[in-house]
């Protein structure tokens, strides 16, 4: 028998040719014990093995009852018992079957054509790679080195068949590659896709959380800007060779000269109506001030300042700072300075008659109210905010607003009318430059809000890809997708993806300083422990969390943990 197995870019099985059906795999660890023999380079495993990958924490009568039943709807998947061998204590995949496994088929060909690469070989060996090991699965421990092992195998040979497309589109974020490609358009006097390949690298890495090209990439980009042409340069390329050598001095520790650049480029972008680069300027600024420390009062001068003289442009400024602004009101000194701060605001915003600038105010306020547990004030705040940003046509506001306003309708149990703000904060999101950032945020919310177990695994899967698409985003902006996600996961007894996730967000919450963001991590591990029957641990969790929601104000969300200590206390 011929046993097809594809692990790269998916999972499927086929048995001479007929595919199991997917519909056989809904046994997870059924799936996850052909998956983990078809990785394994000889395709078999001693069996306290797979009881150690699979069931650390459990002792091994339990242990070897859960494999046994894997074993037993693995086979009755595949449909023959001999095609899962359990001899002795080892457990074999199809050992008397012509086994083909396309990683393999892969990696023998990668390993082929890098002894003597040239572009069609390298190409052709390349062919064979269709995508991610088992993306299905980005957080099982397991599956980590053989996933980097392929993926930098796949790349290994782009890089020496010179295959540039490839390579950046397999990595948009691969300078070297898109350094020569962008040198052999210049040679070929080709300067348009020059100007073309740096602003896709510019974009891959995500300059408005303070990531910019190399001084190479930049200076090919300017040679191709000074080569005269029948079409002039625009302003738009001149701005982002800017932003470009701003980032540097960003990253090199001149903030003053960042800054510098920040103002007069955004000027120049403001005068130009690029929404997008005056958004990238304003974050610019914003990241040299926080890494000085000054933050909050940047952005209060800078919101009076472009409030008083340029009342529609708020908006804009402040889609720059959304990031900052937001982790400023979750920092770990709580919410209420910047809600006084927010008041002035306010003010400032109504006597220059801005619209943009009301409603980016009110939504501070409604948060700072929400955060405070004044649910009644903060439903009123953020739907007045969203009604004013409607008009004002600031869409970056806007959903935050509506995040915030399905926050509430979660906490009050109307999980329906929560959907359907999500769904609208969505279409919006969609729309706008800072979409990455603003879609793992609503991800979150919807994981907590979905109707079903299956509707939360799909919107899991879809954050997890955005994630992997975005992979150099905003952290934290996912973090409460992150937490959203593990706390999910936990309640539904996929207790093996939960560590991985919770281990992320803590990571990100002690690298921004988030008050709440660390107890949202300490709630997720008080879920996490009595999904594992651990009673007292969960009751040390939860009342961790609890207590940081309690120092920081946040009313709601220490009543909620300090309910969930009480239910875990009877059972430990």
């Amino acid at each position: 028998m011929r046993v097809e197995i594809q692990i790269l870019g998916g999972f499927s099985v086929a048995l001479d040719g007929v595919s199991v059906a997917p519909a056989l795999w809904r046994r997870d660890r059924a799936a996850a014990l052909v998956k983990l023999l078809a990785v394994m380079p000889s395709h078999r495993m001693h069996r306290e093995q797979v009881m150690d990958l699979f069931w650390p924490e459990a002792d091994s009568e339990v242990a070897g009852a859960a494999l046994r039943k894997a074993v037993h709807f693995a086979r009755k998947a595949l449909g023959q018992n001999e095609l899962l061998s359990t001899s002795g204590d080892t457990i074999a995949l199809a050992p008397n079957a012509d086994l083909v496994i396309d990683a393999e088929i892969f990696e023998a060909a990668a390993n082929a054509a890098l002894r003597q690469p040239t572009p069609e070989v390298c190409g052709a060996a390349a062919d064979h790679y269709r995508g991610t090991l088992l993306p299905d699965d980005l957080y099982t421990d397991w599956l980590d080195a053989p996933r980097a092992g392929l993926a930098q195998k796949h790349l290994d040979l782009l890089r020496a068949g010179k295959l540039w497309q490839r390579l950046i589109a397999a990595d948009p974020s691969d300078e070297p590659a898109q350094c020569a490609m962008m040198q052999a358009a210049l040679d070929g006097g080709n300067r348009a896709e020059a100007i073309r390949l740096f602003n896709q690298l510019r974009q891959s890495l995500k300059m408005e959380i303070g990531l910019g090209p190399s001084a190479q990439a930049i200076a090919i980009y300017e040679k191709a800007l000074a080569i005269p042409a029948v079409d002039p340069v625009s302003q738009t390329d001149r701005i982002r060779a800017s932003l470009a050598w701003g980032l540097l001095h960003l990253n090199s520790g001149d903030f003053d000269k960042a800054r510098n650049i920040a103002e007069e480029t955004r000027d120049l972008a403001m005068a130009a109506g690029l929404v997008r680069e005056v958004g990238e300027a304003s974050a610019l600024m914003g990241l040299c001030a926080q890494m000085q420390g000054r933050w909050k009062a940047v952005f209060q001068s800078e919101f009076i300042a472009w409030a008083r003289k340029a009342p529609d442009k708020v908006s804009q400024v402040f889609d720059g700072h959304l990031c900052l602004a937001e982790f400023c009101l979750c920092n770990a000194k709580g919410h209420q300075e910047i809600g006084a701060s927010a008041q002035e605001l306010l003010s400032v915003a109504e006597g220059a008659g801005s619209l943009p600038g009301k409603g980016l105010a009110l939504l501070i306020l409604g948060e700072v109210a929400l955060f405070s547990g004044q649910m009644r004030d903060a439903e009123r705040l953020l739907t007045e905010a969203e009604a004013l940003l409607t008009k004002a046509d600031a869409n970056s506001g806007r959903v935050l607003a509506l995040e915030r306003l399905a926050e509430i309708a979660l906490s009050g149990g109307r999980n329906w009318q929560a959907r359907r703000l999500i769904a609208r904060a969505e279409g919006i999101a969609a729309t706008s430059w800072l979409s990455p950032h603003l879609l793992i945020r609503l991800k979150g919310l919807s994981v907590r809000a979905a109707s079903s177990r299956d509707k939360a695994l799909a919107v899991i899967h879809e954050g997890d890809r955005l994630l992997a698409l975005h992979s150099y985003g905003c952290q934290p902006c996912s973090i409460g997708f992150r937490v959203a996600s593990a706390s999910a996961l936990a309640a539904m007894g996929a207790l093996d993806q939960v560590d991985r996730r919770l281990d992320e967000a803590e990571r990100i919450a002690a690298m921004w300083h988030g008050g709440p963001w660390v107890a949202a991590v300490w709630e997720a591990r008080g879920i996490q422990r009595r999904a594992e029957s651990n009673d007292a641990r969960a009751v040390s969790a939860f009342e961790e969390a609890a207590s940081r929601y309690a120092s920081l104000g946040r009313p709601t969300d220490e009543t909620r943990c300090r309910a969930q200590m009480a239910a875990s206390s009877l059972g430990a």
